[in-house]
């Protein structure tokens, strides 16, 4: 799948970074369908624009991204999901991978990372 034909929604707290992705993903071809500051947020975008992928922080106000990837999930139009947090502990990646995430991206994010991610959670390669 070319990055044209792939539609991302960043769900994350931090506005800068998530202008950062939008701007890293952009550039590269994808196409950023929005973004959103809280799990509540993000929920209302996906379900208006389901997406292809979803980066989602694990550590969010109120609903934190680990119960909002289940909700995501479950949905008939499943996105891929990318977990993105600044404390990937052991516990935490393995966490998100059991729970169904197709990757773990490591805050602080380099742009070089961010992309292999997303390729291997789109094309498993």
């Amino acid at each position: 799948m070319s990055p044209q034909n792939v539609t991302i929604l960043i769900i994350d707290d931090d506005a800068v970074l998530r202008s950062l992705i939008g701007s890293v993903l952009r550039q590269e071809g994808y196409t950023v369908v929005g973004d959103a500051p809280s799990a509540e947020s993000g929920l209302k975008v996906f379900d208006a624009t389901p997406t292809d992928l979803v980066l989602l922080d694990i550590n969010l106000p109120g609903m934190d991204g680990m119960s909002l990837l289940p909700e995501l999930l479950a949905k008939p139009n499943a996105p891929k999901v990318i977990m993105v947090s600044g404390e990937a502990t052991l516990d935490k990646v393995k966490g998100a991978l059991s729970a169904g995430a197709s990757g773990f991206v490591v805050k602080p994010i380099s742009a070089n990372k961010l992309l292999s991610a997303v390729s291997f959670a789109i094309s498993g390669k």
